[in-house]
């Protein structure tokens, strides 16, 4: 009895440090990854493998790390291997072997796999997302928004998803949808690389289409765009007459910020009062964007909202964010009843 308890400790000890070995290799080889040192990476997760060659971590780690080498072949063959079996891991799967497809040229094909996947898979914001990207790419706008949509009904607070919904709006030359998304980007992502992008495309709907005449600069010039006569057209308008209140006397010695405030409130105000006025408008817009923003509007947060949503671009913000910190809390507190 005593050697076969002392043959049963041996066993589990020698299974626990095949274990730690296996896990071992790939915290490594994922530091070296998130270094650049993708070839380096490759070493560690191979020598996982000769361990535990079916492993859909080590086989999806490798997968990854070939992807962003360059190497998109052996991409697919670690991806592959990963997609044969059942784990945690085939939504991560697809989207290295559909992104390594589209690489190398294959975007109708890189589509054709990620809309099997959300079928075999179920919806996943980020295969939505990953096939917008593809759609975009071929200019079938329309898919890639429609994708879009189901990306952010997937998960709502997932940035990319927002940003690019302003991008296709803004080509579309749609300002208001444009204006929300772009809201919502900075919301989720106020300081970061890709701050500056998402408030130029808020700031080049919300005015863009207003000019003062060179001859005359007591006459104001608006160009209305494509949803002058759609859903949108009140609330186009109206962003028109707010952008072009700026040039107004009794603004001029109102600050950019000061003014980026007092436009924000009316127009999220006026967004809320034609929802509220038309119970047909429905959809992203009208029922996630424009109760949200609307409900900013009505609370004392308006001015702390959009001082957030500019720190990663007006260095006059981070100033008022630290003055006022405890507004800051009050309306992160805010938020989550609401």
């Amino acid at each position: 009895m005593k050697k076969l308890l002392f043959t049963s400790i041996i066993l589990f000890s020698s299974i626990f440090t095949f274990a730690q070995s296996v896990n071992e290799y790939v915290e490594e080889g994922i530091t070296y990854h998130d270094a650049g040192r993708y070839s380096k990476a490759i070493e560690l997760y191979k020598k996982a493998l000769e361990l535990e060659p079916n492993s859909p971590m080590v086989n999806y780690e490798i997968s990854l790390s070939y992807f962003s080498n360059g190497d998109y072949e052996n991409a697919i063959k670690y991806a592959d291997a990963v997609l044969k079996q059942k784990s945690d891991y085939k939504t991560a799967a697809y989207i290295t072997k559909g992104s390594s497809l589209d690489m190398m040229g294959k975007t109708k094909e890189s589509i054709k796999l990620f809309e099997k996947a959300i079928k075999k898979e179920g919806g996943s914001y980020l295969l939505y997302y990953n096939l917008a990207i593809n759609y975009v790419k071929i200019n079938e706008v329309d898919k890639a928004e429609e994708n879009l949509f189901k990306a952010v009904d997937d998960n709502p607070n997932h940035a990319s998803s927002h940003l690019m919904i302003s991008s296709i709006e803004d080509y579309r030359g749609n300002s208001v949808p444009a204006i929300l998304s772009a809201h919502y980007f900075l919301f989720l992502e106020p300081n970061s690389s890709r701050s500056a992008a998402g408030y130029e495309l808020l700031m080049k709907n919300f005015g863009g289409n207003v000019t003062v005449d060179e001859d005359d600069p007591n006459t104001i010039n608006i160009t209305l765009g494509a949803l002058s006569g759609s859903e949108f057209g009140a609330a186009e308008m109206m962003v028109s007459m707010l952008a072009a209140s700026s040039t107004l006397e009794e603004n001029k010695d109102k600050s950019e910020q000061e003014l980026f405030v007092k436009n924000t409130n009316s127009f999220f105000s006026i967004m809320g009062e034609l929802k509220e006025n038309d119970s047909d408008k429905k959809g992203l817009w009208w029922d996630f964007y424009t109760p949200f923003f609307y409900n900013i509007s009505q609370s004392d947060y308006i001015e702390t909202y959009c001082n957030y949503i500019t720190q990663g671009v007006n260095p006059d913000t981070e100033e008022w964010l630290n003055q006022n910190e405890n507004m800051l809390t009050e309306f992160k507190i805010w938020l989550k009843s609401h």
